[in-house]
């Protein structure tokens, strides 16, 4: 993931004030007939990250944009419950997104409303105020996201390509080219819709694919996310197969993260860029480093929220011979074995994410810890130009990361600042929620407790 090339760099200048001002200027009944539009997908993501839609005839989508489409909320993932009022989604229309592959559908990112106002555990409208807290400093967050997904069985019990067995799969041109017209029909889905789709791969596990497009404005880049892995999962189906972002399908095979590139930008200018800094970062750009790892085990919680999830970051090496994870609080240079990675000037990488992120809570994680480091003008501390897999045990001091999604959780129950930031109403409602999965979790009986524990 490149932030430096001019192409990029113009597409990401639109303004999240400005998108506003063009939703409220945006006729979806016009759009639907100058485009073709049969029906709207009017949706929004819940908690869990669940894709949650009503189909709307183009002929309804008047009042709809108006007034949003009905929902009961505790029917989904939300802290909500039958007694409670209806969930209107208000679409926002400058998300708009014509389905590729059904261009008589569009596709929209809608924000969560209930007795007229604004549900403050939605995800986007978490995000969006992390975003309007950067604003009001003048600042601009912008994203890049690396999704990595599996091609498996309808099954879900193994990797869909038999053939696709090497040790060190990562960039197999075989095995990328055997899955040709499934990676082809999604990139050239990005590329219809102008993403700047610029790369595929095959990643470091068997059956792994990973596809880049240019970052940009970090809620555009969140609905393009929720849209992405929606797409992906489509267009597998399409092809007789199943994609999955679930982080560590298969406990030999390195699991799939989900890396992201961040920087703010003040005025049209890279803030974090700063050539007489070290690594050609600037002291914003520390200071935003410094309270991610100030508040990594509590940030967890959202970039790694599943109980697989820590199979993947606290995982021993895979058939590949690594597992490309995080388990330590540190940052580097290019260096690709610990949390956060500075791999030019500029930006960083950060690393600990997975799959199962909510593409809103993910982004908004990212902007609240990272604002809270420039509030206090947190330091990151030194940085570790070390093999974090073979040398880590030498460094003294060195956070580890959560053990278990519980762990993370009362990690994120503790915290003030994510708390203060995200808002209390979100936080809570996510934690007890997440609480009720873990508790069902615990009550599951694996296999592995009876085969090493039954003749106890």
């Amino acid at each position: 993931m490149d932030h430096r090339t001019p192409l990029r760099e113009a597409e990401g200048r639109a303004s999240a004030a400005a998108k506003t001002e063009n939703a409220k200027v945006i006729d979806l009944a016009k759009v639907a007939k100058d485009r073709g539009i049969k029906y709207f997908l009017i949706s929004y993501v819940d908690l869990f990250g669940g894709l949650r839609a009503k189909l709307v005839p183009a002929a309804a989508i008047g009042p709809m944009q108006k007034e949003g489409a009905g929902f009961a909320g505790f029917a989904t993932w939300l802290d909500m419950s039958p007694a409670d009022p209806d969930l209107f989604a208000v679409p926002d229309p400058t998300s708009l997104i014509q389905l590729p592959w059904k261009e008589e559908i569009g596709w929209l990112a809608a924000d969560l409303y209930m007795d007229g106002k604004e549900v403050e555990q939605a995800p986007r409208t978490v995000l969006k105020r992390q975003l309007a807290a950067a604003a009001a400093l003048g600042y601009e967050m912008k994203t890049g996201v690396e999704c990595e997904y599996f091609l498996i069985t309808p099954d879900g019990k193994s990797i869909s390509d038999t053939s696709d067995t090497a040790e060190k799969p990562c960039y197999d041109q075989s095995a990328l080219m055997r899955r040709y017209e499934v990676i082809k029909d999604i990139c050239d889905a990005m590329l219809k819709l102008g993403w700047g789709a610029y790369q595929n791969d095959h990643e470091d596990a068997n059956g792994q694919f990973e596809m880049n497009w240019n970052y940009d404005n970090a809620l555009l880049t969140a609905d393009r996310h929720v849209f992405f892995k929606y797409m992906v999962k489509s267009i597998a189906e399409q092809h007789g197969l199943r994609a999955t972002f679930m982080p560590k399908p298969f406990i030999n095979l390195t699991g799939s993260g989900c890396h992201a590139h961040v920087s703010l930008w003040q005025k049209g200018k890279n803030a974090f860029s700063d050539p007489k800094g070290e690594l050609g970062v600037s002291e914003l750009g520390y200071h935003f480093i410094g309270g991610l790892i100030h508040n990594a085990d509590a940030l967890c919680a959202l970039t790694n929220p599943t109980v697989n999830s820590y199979k993947r970051i606290n995982a021993p090496r895979t058939i590949s011979g690594a597992t490309w994870a995080p388990n330590t609080v540190t940052y580097t240079g290019n260096n690709r074995t610990h949390m956060i990675r500075i791999p030019d000037a500029g930006r960083f990488e950060f690393r600990l994410a997975d799959g199962a992120a909510n593409p809103y809570l993910l982004q908004a994680g990212l902007a609240a810890a990272g604002l809270d480091g420039i509030a206090n003008k947190r330091d990151p501390g030194k940085r570790l130009d070390i093999n974090m897999y073979t040398e880590g045990h030498k460094v003294k001091g060195a956070k580890r990361l959560p053990l278990n999604l519980l762990d993370a959780m009362r990690a994120l129950e503790k915290s003030k600042v994510l708390t203060e930031r995200l808002g209390k109403p979100f936080v809570d409602g996510f934690l007890k929620l997440k609480t009720e999965e873990w508790n069902a979790f615990s009550r599951h009986l694996t296999q592995w407790e009876r085969d090493n524990t039954l003749d106890i």
